[in-house]
């Protein structure tokens, strides 16, 4: 998650996608899509920032299903910014939605939790540090 992810409440403000292959998976975007890739080191492994052909900028991330990223569905996952985590992990419940991973802190950054909505759908919730 970049500093960009500090977005506004409600925005989706990342996408990523979390397998057990991370270098097959990232070499396939690049080749598919055009995107080029910077590592970002995980503490013995790296994950991948996916950037832009054309402006170089990240837009999504490929993350190998282990460390911070174990339980993770293996899809392309938006984060959703909340203002409070806690409050809509509480609302999700309410309504029928599960909490499928966490809630989990990254890295200073932030903590986010998986959710799966009535209809199935999942998403996670991100809250800003």
């Amino acid at each position: 998650m970049s500093e960009a992810a500090k977005q506004a409440i409600g925005t989706i403000n990342w996408t990523d996608l979390t397998v057990p292959d991370a270098e097959r998976v990232r070499d396939f975007y690049s080749s598919v899509v055009g995107w080029t890739s910077d590592p970002f080191d995980m503490g013995g492994y790296s994950d991948y920032s996916m950037n832009s052909p054309e402006s170089g900028n990240s837009v999504a991330g490929i993350c190998h299903s282990r460390g911070v990223n174990t339980g993770l569905p293996a899809q392309w996952l938006v984060y959703i910014t909340v203002a409070d985590l806690d409050a809509s992990i509480a609302n999700c419940q309410k309504l029928g939605g599960k909490v499928l991973v966490g809630p989990k802190t990254m890295g200073g950054q932030g903590r986010y939790c998986v959710i799966e909505d009535p209809a199935g759908a999942v998403a996670a919730l991100w809250e800003n540090e």
